[in-house]
Formats: structure tokens, sequence, C-alpha cells
């Protein structure tokens, strides 16, 4: 039997949001995002202590009932900051390394499918690769090749978050199938996943840059090795 959703938590998103709604910063924020998905222009620091507050005041019961609570927060949202706060509620503690919240990332990815959803669950997903490395790298090396590029997106940005502790080995694996790809969303993908990890170990970034060569889109190598041209530069 499926858990039900926490109507008590979803209401209380939905009412904190619409006391903040501002029409004139909405109808901006609609037009940055070119978005058919309306917007209540609230700024996205108050959608997340709106999540938070919701949450502490009507928790989930376990992780079950959140995953259906922003499930259907998420699926039946008619404002873009309801989404938003959907991907928020993933972040309580309760399911943080619960790999049973990888279709719940699917579906934000394939059914968002746009830049700031699939990017706003790259944490959730850097932290279950942490927390469960051999079964999500795994996943993680199938989305690269996904025909759905936002999924391949997903894969690439997996561990931006991961500093140190980054398996450079699935690193290369997820970048190197969609190097050729000329979507913008995925060559700038590539630039950003390495220029975090520049931070950590620019030599590394540097020499798969180099071993790739022309390979590497022009935008995707000028994004990589930004942060190495600064390192270098003299002080």
């Amino acid at each position: 039997m499926e858990t039900a959703a926490n109507q008590d938590l979803i209401a209380a998103v939905r009412g904190g949001l619409r006391e903040l709604a501002n029409p004139q910063r909405a109808a901006g924020a609609q037009a940055y995002m070119k978005s058919a998905i309306p917007s209540l222009g609230v700024r996205v620091p108050d959608v997340r202590r709106i999540a938070a507050r919701a949450a502490a005041e009507f928790p989930p019961a376990s992780p079950g009932q959140l995953r259906a609570t922003v499930l259907e927060l998420w699926r039946t949202s008619t404002f873009r900051e309801e989404r938003y706060a959907a991907i928020d509620l993933t972040g309580i503690r309760l399911v943080a390394k619960d790999p049973d919240m990888l279709p719940v990332y699917v579906e934000i990815i394939r059914t968002g499918a746009w830049w700031d959803f699939v990017d706003g669950v790259a944490a959730r997903i850097c932290g279950l690769l942490q927390a469960h490395p051999v079964a999500v790298s795994a996943t993680i090396r199938q989305w690269s090749r996904d025909p759905d590029f936002w999924m391949r997106r997903a894969a690439i940005t997996s561990q931006l978050c991961a500093k140190g502790a980054t398996d450079t080995t699935l690193l290369a694996a997820v970048i190197e199938p969609n190097l050729a790809d000329r979507e913008f969303f995925i060559r700038k993908a590539i630039g950003w996943a390495l220029r975090e990890y520049a931070k950590t170990d620019p030599g590394w970034v540097e020499a798969f840059v180099v071993r790739h060569g022309d390979a590497m889109n022009p935008l995707s190598r000028r994004e990589a090795l930004r942060r190495i041209a600064a390192w270098r530069a003299p002080q």
C-alpha cells in the first residue's frame, strides 16, 4: 500500500508561498526562466525558509510519507516556487542517505526538464553517491548515456559538491560520452563540473582537458580552465 502524502505540510507550504507572492517580481522571474509555469515572485531564500518551517511544523512520519509528499507537491504544482519547495523538502535528514529517493530525483529531472530543477537536485544526488558509491555510481553511468540530455546533465553535475571525495574515474566516465554533444546545457555542465573540481585538483582537470584536446567544445574547455588560469596568474 502506498503511503499517503502529508497534506498539512503541503498546505503549509502553499499558504506560506502565497503570503509572500509579489506579482511584479513574478513577471520578471517568469521571463528570466523562460517558463510556461507561472511564478509567485517569492525569492529562493524565502522558499527555503517556508519549506523548512512547514516541515518542522508538520514533520513527515516516515521516508515513504516524505517521498509521497514531495511527489504530490511536485505533480500538482501550479507555480514554479511550489516545485522549488518540493525540491527543498528532499533535503530533510530523514532521507539524506535513502537510495529510494533516486526515482524521485529522476521524475524531477525528466518532468522538470529545465536547468533550475535539474541543478536543484544535484547536491542530493551527490549525497546519495557518497553514501552508496557502488550502486549509485552505476546508476549515474547509465544516466550519462541517456537519450534525455537533462539526465545526462544530472550525471555530469552529480559530483559538484564532492570536492576531495570526487571519484575522478566516474567524473571522466560521465563527461567523455558527452564531449561531442552540441547541446548548450551539456557543454556548460561539462565546463562547470571540471571548473568545480579544479578548486580541489587543478592538475587533474588540466590534464583531462589536454588529453581530450579538440574533442572538447571551446565553451567547455574555457569554463574548465577558468580557475586554473587564475591560479597560475602571477600574484
